[in-house]
């Protein structure tokens, strides 16, 4: 077999798996702690697509947009009936709204309490995890250079040790080495940022749609209580 294409073959998974052992090792305790890391932002970032998918982040709001025609319309009952099995946070929150609309018991100021303490419930169960994405992008690059500063002690004391035998060689290898760590490290916080930022966004789009849903239907209620959702994500 000729070795260049040897070389360009793909490794088999058992010899991938071996290659990043090594590299991780290289990097010392600080790579270590990069690679755990790394595997809690990749499964923190799933988990928070699959909740946010639950939470119908991305449906577009239909049932809620057909509650509120439906609310807007006089017809109450069937825009409670439309949103009461629904789990989208939007759907949630309007839901929230109309009981609070439709309840004798409360007042202007009642009324526009209770739908914001729900829509505070309603955007932290949104907002979890992001801190931790946010920790990640932030610790990943100082566990690298942690790892470059203790890899350049080291290599620097072997230089020291060795004297005028010192081959340049063997320092150069070393400081590589230790640059690793400073490369994984961004290499992990890079996309915890991206995915930060994303989820940001995403969540914000949530709050716009429910303090909108919210303002209609209080607009719409006896008395016209004005919500202030936008504290309530503050």
């Amino acid at each position: 077999m000729d070795p260049a294409t040897t070389l360009q073959a793909p490794l088999p998974p058992s010899g991938a798996l071996e290659g990043m052992m090594r590299f991780v090792q290289m990097g010392g305790p600080a790579m270590w702690a990069i690679a755990a890391l790394s595997i809690a932002s990749l499964a923190l970032i799933l988990w928070k697509v699959m909740r946010l998918l639950s939470f119908g982040a991305w449906s577009g709001g239909r049932h809620t947009a057909r509650a509120l025609t439906l609310w807007r319309a006089g017809k109450r009952d069937e825009a409670l009936v439309l949103l009461a099995r629904r789990g989208s946070l939007r759907a949630r929150l309007a839901h929230a709204a109309m009981q609070a609309a439709e309840d004798p018991a409360l007042d202007r100021a009642a009324a526009e309490a209770e739908t914001a303490r729900v829509a505070r419930a309603l955007l932290a169960q949104a907002r979890a995890g992001l801190r931790g994405l946010e920790l990640a992008s932030t610790i990943g690059p100082l566990l690298g250079l942690l790892g470059t500063v203790t890899g350049m002690i080291a290599a620097f004391q072997a230089l020291q040790e060795a004297g005028s035998r010192a081959d340049p060689a063997t320092l150069a290898g070393g400081i590589w080495e230790a640059l690793l760590t400073t490369a994984a490290g961004m290499a992990v916080a890079i996309p915890a940022q991206v995915a930060l930022t994303w989820f940001e966004s995403v969540v914000d789009g949530l709050r716009h749609d429910m303090e909108d849903a919210a303002t209609q239907i209080l607009h719409t209620a006896p008395e016209a209580p004005t919500i202030a959702l936008r504290q309530a994500a503050e």
